[in-house]
């Protein structure tokens, strides 16, 4: 990946103009123009905006001074330290505002649910669908090389991992199940080398680096895998412990307007959060996951209900260099995170509506299907809930196959239930069952609506 250009120091560009009267005129001119801190909605960085049209009568370095000083305005220091012990900085911009506002009134508080998300089981099969979603694309944007396919299959059947792929996503699946878990407790040092533990379990050359903080003797660099150049050096190792415990505290913080403390709008806490451990890279392996399950934990802590259904990894893993270049951005600007920001805010609006854009096409595939069983009402009446909403799913997703084990842990029922609610239907002419290996599957049959007229 190609660094960004490294922006005009304000200091330069003030000098460039002149101490005398006239360079002082020019920097009251830049000034009063109002530039604001994101002209046109966009929070550019210099590497942009240096080819960007400047606004007529000033020049672009002029402009971008202009808008250093807009930012500096409203911008506010951070408990976070770089490697030098320099502190980073944010700042709230119009973008930011509009994302939040967006974020809070959808998921958040004693906001109406989605119609499809009304009923217990529904919640749980949409909670463990994001799960498994989750699992799949964090790994992939490590470079877990394993089919969507495979991966869901795995999981929802519960087989052993074949490869160190395999095992990431495992991990990942269980590593969000554990957030689910703590989401009420407060954090600390032992909950985050619990939740790295967990991430890598079984992928580490060196076994000994799960659960662990790196050593000294471990040096760390954050490179570009196509082009080996280097994007990041993280603070020393001695100083992990420390940090650490320094971001367990801003975790921690409550959201309201305690006295001598700087208020932080929640959801842009979850993501300096997710920022700070990524830049501390604390661990030999795994800290891009952790930092992001780091994040799911602030946002389900805080109350962001909605969050348990999104898939953030899977938005990202469509750009993954917009990810990294936010880090670059704010690493070479003054430690300015607002970059990071307000891509993570923007991540999160595109999964919300990407949830919601799902939700409506199964909600409207669930009811076409479940339309035309029910005007079957003999057949309708000799089924149980469960066993219609299998056969609804499996109508709406044709090559869908399920096991006991799947069906028992969509329903929350024994293995027992499970069992007799499958080979009943297949009894039935409803769903066929194929034996694979050791596992047991069941589809539907090819005639499977004349199936339906023979038991009407």
């Amino acid at each position: 990946m190609k660094l960004p250009a490294t922006p005009p120091n304000p200091a330069d560009i003030i000098g460039k103009l002149g101490t005398g009267s006239k360079g002082i005129e020019r920097i009251l001119q830049i000034a009063m123009a109002q530039f604001g801190p994101a002209p046109d909605h966009q929070y550019r960085h210099w590497d942009t905006l240096r080819h960007v049209e400047p606004p007529e009568g000033f020049t672009v370095e002029e402009w971008w001074l202009g808008i250093r000083m807009a930012r500096q305005s409203l911008s506010r220091t951070l408990p976070i330290r770089d490697g030098n012990g320099q502190p980073f900085s944010f700042t709230m911009t119009d973008p930011g505002l509009y994302y939040l506002r967006f974020i809070d009134s959808q998921a958040s508080g004693a906001i109406d649910s989605p119609k499809a998300l009304l009923s217990q089981p529904e919640r749980e099969r949409h909670i463990k669908r994001s799960l498994i979603e989750e699992a799949i694309q964090s790994s992939r944007l490590e470079g877990a090389a394993t089919t969507h396919a495979v991966a869901k299959k795995m999981l929802t059947t519960e087989r052993k991992p074949r490869d160190r792929s395999e095992q990431m996503i495992l991990n990942n699946y269980n590593a969000m199940q554990f957030i689910g878990r703590i989401k009420h407790e407060a954090l600390t040092p032992a909950m985050i080398l619990e939740l790295q533990r967990i991430l890598t379990h079984d992928t580490l050359d060196d076994h000994s680096a799960a659960g662990r903080f790196r050593r000294p003797d471990e040096q760390i660099t954050v490179v570009d895998r196509r082009d080996n150049e280097e994007l990041h050096i993280p603070p020393d190792a001695s100083e992990l412990h420390e940090r650490v415990k320094q971001l367990c505290n801003f975790a921690n913080q409550r959201d309201d307007l305690s006295p001598n403390a700087i208020y932080f709008h929640p959801v842009v806490r979850s993501i300096l959060l997710h920022f700070w451990l990524a830049y501390d890279h604390p661990f030999v392996d795994g800290n891009g996951r952790t930092a992001r399950a780091l994040f799911y934990w602030s946002m389900a802590h805080r109350g962001y209900w909605l969050c348990e259904y999104l898939t953030i990894s899977a938005i990202l893993t469509k750009a993954p260099a917009r990810y990294v270049q936010s880090f670059l951005y704010t690493e070479t600007d003054n430690n300015d995170t607002t970059y990071f920001v307000l891509a993570q805010l923007g991540v999160i609006e595109r999964a919300i509506h990407d949830l919601h854009r799902r939700l409506k096409q199964q909600s409207e595939a669930t009811q076409q299907a479940t339309a035309a069983l029910q005007q079957m009402n003999q057949v309708a009446r000799l089924l149980n809930p469960r066993q219609i909403a299998l056969l609804t799913h499996a109508m709406t997703h044709p090559n869908a196959n399920y096991t006991i084990h799947t069906h028992m842990s969509a329903h929350g029922v024994t293995y027992l239930t499970a069992r007799t609610d499958l080979l009943k239907l297949v009894g039935q002419g409803l769903l066929t069952k194929q034996k694979i290996g050791k596992l047991v599957y069941f589809m539907l049959p090819p005639d499977f609506p004349h199936q339906l007229l023979q038991l009407q």
